[in-house]
């Protein structure tokens, strides 16, 4: 397998996908070597404090580097680190970076810095928006899944031990910077589990990109750079055109959510961390592409599509031995339900979703095949 590294891989011209939200609109910039570079970060407001917020596994591979690019920009920079985890996406950790900030005389100019996974950019962006009721931050994601998926949109949070990222505020980025040489140091399971958000984008929203994706699967795996290349770009495409339509997520931008709420309860059911986000992700899709076919909107052949796809990519398409009820018990508690009833994203055709709800008897049978 070739893998490419941090000196090796080719050199493209930045390419910028922008979020359209008018005053709150920003750059997604997409490239090598970027967090090296302090003309990475143009455009976000000079300081005389910046604050770095990574974990203990991030920043002996990038801070440093980090760092030295924004000293041109910023008077003074701290570096904040956290431990590694999703159990440790708590209220402990965000008063983490809280401390930090009040320990270094952070004011409301002071921008912060999340150079992570999607934990540290939840986290960091968490705290951005209630510190001192708001100061700027930039997301700098070094993991496929953040670049792909949370580090776009300003969806902040923390998890309850009951449900995943049920405290949180939106808090739009000043700027999303991916450099894509990050990807090289990504342990293998992790590389997988940000395929189950790229794959997520083909049936919701694009059946041509779904293709691309089955035909260029093995690229992807190998790391191949013009395949990671476009699969980022395209996905942050789609997020951007959603999120600008519904940044709050009053309708259309639930369908970003396929499969979650099966994932949700997987990750909660199991204990935060046990099962990576997009491990639970995709087997929360094959599961919802199931329950898509038993509602009468996918044709089966679509969904063994998608299970193939999931199933190739090394991640899993049958799920715990949670029992329906905990299954049921935990989704009910997902941030699309309403008054108690479950709606999940389902599939109608590949290219396109819609959010409804279902009966508990037929989820039951969906659990049954799909919960181990």
């Amino acid at each position: 397998m070739s893998v490419f590294t941090l000196s090796e891989s080719p050199r493209y011209p930045i390419e910028t996908v922008d979020i359209a939200l008018g005053e709150r609109g920003y750059p997604i910039r997409i490239g090598n070597g970027l967090i090296g570079e302090a003309t990475s970060f143009d455009g976000v407001p000079k300081s005389a404090l910046a604050m770095v917020v990574t974990n203990t596994t991030v920043a002996p591979l990038y801070a440093q580097p980090l760092i030295a690019a924004l000293r041109k920009r910023h008077a003074r920079v701290e570096l904040i680190q956290l431990p590694d985890g999703e159990h440790h996406k708590d209220w402990a950790t965000l008063n983490l970076i809280f401390d930090a900030l009040l320990t270094h005389g952070a004011d409301r100019k002071t921008v912060l810095y999340a150079l992570g996974g999607g934990v540290v950019g939840d986290m960091t962006g968490f705290a951005a928006a209630s510190y001192m009721r708001g100061v700027p931050f930039v997301q700098v994601p070094t993991t496929l899944l953040a670049q792909v998926d949370s580090s776009v949109g300003g969806k902040t949070g923390i998890n309850h031990p009951r449900g995943k990222n049920m405290i949180g505020a939106f808090h739009q980025p000043l700027a999303v910077v991916a450099d894509l040489d990050t990807l090289a140091t990504l342990p293998e399971r992790e590389l997988r589990a940000g395929l189950a958000e790229i794959i997520k984008y083909g049936p919701i929203a694009d059946a041509e990109f779904f293709g691309w994706m089955e035909e260029h699967l093995d690229a992807l795996l190998a790391r191949e750079a013009a395949a990671l290349r476009y699969a980022v770009r395209r996905s942050c495409e789609i997020k951007a055109e959603v999120v600008a339509h519904d940044e709050r997520e009053a309708g259309l931008r639930a369908i970003l959510n396929y499969g979650h709420t099966f994932g949700h309860a997987i990750e909660a059911g199991l204990g935060f961390g046990t099962w990576l986000h997009g491990e639970a992700v995709a087997c929360g899709m094959v599961m919802a592409a199931d329950l898509s076919v038993r509602l009468g909107h996918l044709p089966d052949e679509s969904a063994q599509r998608i299970a193939r796809l999931i199933e190739r990519a090394g991640l899993p398409i049958v799920g715990p031995r949670l029992g329906a009820e905990q299954y049921l018990a935990l989704m009910r508690l997902d941030k699309k339900a309403e008054d108690g009833e479950i709606r999940f994203v389902v599939v109608d055709s590949l290219g396109h979703a819609l959010l409804r709800g279902a009966p508990d008897a037929v989820v039951r049978e969906v659990i049954a095949r799909h919960g181990g």
